[in-house]
């Protein structure tokens, strides 16, 4: 089994996905400063109320900024999801925690049926979130925009657990269609906040 530092956060980090991070705690500057000097990985681990089991290993690619009092603006790459093993808090020898994990299977083949019905429906979703940024769809998975389209924590997380690109994209089309219509009605009603105040020419009703 690898063995990882780990820094636990109250966010799902997603395999493929950059990560600025604000570092603050001496732990996780002693954590960093480790992962700077030898290039080793750490893991993400998500915490919702308590530790949950699992996190993603990520990389450090960039410090933006080091403050005159030890703090750090990062830049990290996600890597591969993981079910935590052993944990011990703290490692021997160092302020932060760390322990054994083991990587969850990751099968990226999808039907090609339902990466359309997939690719439909995010696109939909976006447009209704008024995303403006450019993206190109053949690079497009079940992560990319796992963050942007209304998945409480929770939800992201049972996203992440699951071991195949074809579950993760059943997941979120039936997240889509449960959705877009709250959206289109929350549109509706601000046209109709809208209108209101203004003179309206109504047709007259033939009784």
């Amino acid at each position: 089994m690898i063995y990882l530092p780990f820094f636990p956060l109250k966010l799902v980090a997603f395999p493929g996905e950059e990560l600025n991070l604000h570092i603050f705690e001496p732990r996780y500057r002693q954590l960093l400063a480790d992962a700077e000097l030898d290039g080793k990985t750490f893991g993400i681990c998500t915490y919702i109320n308590q530790l949950t089991g699992y996190g993603t290993e990520v990389r450090l690619e960039k410090i933006y900024k080091r403050y005159e009092d030890g703090r750090l603006d990062i830049k990290t790459r996600c890597i591969s999801a993981f079910q935590i093993q052993t944990f011990d808090n703290p490692m021997p020898g160092k302020l932060y925690a760390g322990g054994e994990i083991e990587y969850l299977k990751n099968d990226p083949r999808i039907s090609a049926a339902l990466h359309h019905e997939f690719l439909f429906y995010l696109k939909e979703v976006l447009y209704l979130l008024d995303f403006k940024a450019e993206y190109d769809l053949k690079l497009v998975n079940s992560f990319t925009f796992a963050h942007k389209v209304g998945l409480k924590l929770e939800e992201e997380l049972e996203l992440l657990k699951m071991e195949s690109e074809e579950e993760r994209s059943l997941y979120l089309v039936q997240h889509f269609k449960r959705m877009i219509p709250v959206m289109k009605a929350i549109e509706q009603a601000k046209e109709k906040i809208k209108q209101n105040g203004h003179f309206k020419h109504l047709d007259p009703l033939n009784f």
